[in-house]
């Protein structure tokens, strides 16, 4: 899930390090959507209101940048060295997909990501060939398609889903099925691989030159413009502002699932969110957190690029400042499962509304934990144990390049 870089003043590290201090933000963000106070109580408030569903969009941009770094960063792997780096990211795929399937089945009341990313990182291996223009214009048509095709095959199909959520061997066992990963829960396929492929797109981007990190961010200011301006201009327009404001569907994604029915009638109502009611598709021109829209896609893919190239820079001025959120950047995985251990075992609703003191509380632990860690050991725990799991990765297309005119680049 993360990508361990090292964080010493040496030339073309400065990046790794902003990598990592945005992925510290994000799990920052994370736990603000998941214990920080509710969105009316001040600058925690606000800071939780920020964080709701943009923290987790970065989470998926990362990632995807993340692939594109083992796949060959700004030049895509071929041969023998594509088939291990194809490995290790399969390996983590499944080992992903297991380890968040289980972690769903202790009940927790965190909608948790990891399954979902085992899924992304799976669909994600053809893209790992691609370069940056392909890569972005994949992510672009993602974004306009897979929410209307989302949209359209739920209000087709409404409560008809049900029967094949009954009948799924995943959901059986792990309450998370094929249906909700990709297409009901909290964070399916059709609505999140536009994440993880501008990702993809942003790590096949040489960010060292200042020219490219400046058009960079433009390019990621002008998509968050484009993506919460543009639907707050058409909703306006169309005075359609209350049906695209989210409801009960979008209120509960980063805490527990709300009490309605588990599969969609006309009001679209899951019992994970992550998807637009499908009475109207008038929903699609919303851009509230969690709902999958285009417009909501494109403004925090937006917000994610920017910031990251924002940090990027300013990594490279004060690289010591940062070390702290560095240091939970690099051990992300960790850090997320703690956090999701953390909440049950302290019997937290897993939503904004907490006192005040809680958020912080959690964000001085994981940074105390990551720093003491850090000092002793390359890896985050659970990342050490993914890396031993991706090992075998190591052997894939060694014969090939032993034999003459198989070599790869």
């Amino acid at each position: 899930m993360t990508v361990v870089c090292s964080t010493r003043n040496e030339p073309g590290t400065a990046r790794l390090v902003g990598i990592d201090v945005a992925r510290g933000l994000a799990v920052f963000g994370m736990f603000a959507a998941h214990v920080g106070p509710d969105s009316s109580s001040g600058v925690g408030g606000l800071v939780t209101e920020l964080a709701s569903g943009r923290a987790s969009a970065l989470f998926a941009v990362l990632a995807g940048l993340s692939l594109a770094i083992m796949s060959g960063r700004t030049r895509p792997l071929t041969g023998g060295a594509w088939s291990r780096a194809a490995g290790r990211i399969a390996i983590r795929g499944a080992v992903l997909f297991v380890f968040g399937t289980a972690m769903t089945m202790t009940g927790t009341s965190v909608t948790v990501i990891l399954a979902y990313y085992g899924v992304f990182f799976l669909l994600a291996l053809p893209f790992t060939r691609l370069r940056a223009p392909a890569l972005a214009s994949a992510a672009a048509v993602a974004a306009v398609a897979g929410p209307v095709l989302s949209f359209v095959v739920r209000r087709a199909v409404g409560d008809r889903l049900d029967v094949l959520t009954t009948h799924d061997p995943v959901e059986v066992i792990g309450g998370e099925g094929l249906v909700r990963l990709f297409l009901t829960g909290g964070y399916p396929v059709l609505t999140w691989m536009p994440f993880l492929l501008a990702g993809m797109a942003l790590g096949r981007v040489d960010l060292t030159g200042t020219r490219t990190r400046l058009r960079t961010g433009v390019i990621g200011a002008v998509a968050a413009v484009a993506g919460y301006g543009g639907s707050w201009f058409l909703t306006r327009w169309l005075g359609i502002t209350e049906l695209t404001a989210g409801g009960p569907a979008d209120a509960a994604m980063d805490g527990p699932e709300p009490a309605v029915p588990s599969g969609p009638g006309m009001s679209g109502q899951w019992r994970a969110s992550g998807v637009v009611e499908t009475d109207t598709p008038l929903r699609l021109l919303g851009s509230t957190e969690h709902t999958g829209t285009t417009f909501e896609i494109l403004g925090s893919t937006g917000v994610a690029i920017t910031l990251v190239v924002l940090l990027l820079a300013a990594t490279e001025r004060w690289p010591r400042v940062w070390r702290p959120v560095a240091a939970v950047g690099t051990m992300g995985l960790t850090v997320y499962t703690l956090h999701v251990v953390a909440i049950g075992a302290l019997g937290l609703s897993a939503g904004p509304g907490e006192p005040a003191h809680v958020l912080p509380m959690f964000v001085g632990g994981a940074i105390a934990f990551a720093l003491v860690w850090s000092r002793f050991f390359r890896r985050g725990p659970l990342e050490q144990l993914l890396h031993v799991a991706t090992a075998p990765a190591a052997r894939l297309g060694r014969r090939d390049e032993k034999e003459p005119g198989r070599r790869s680049r």
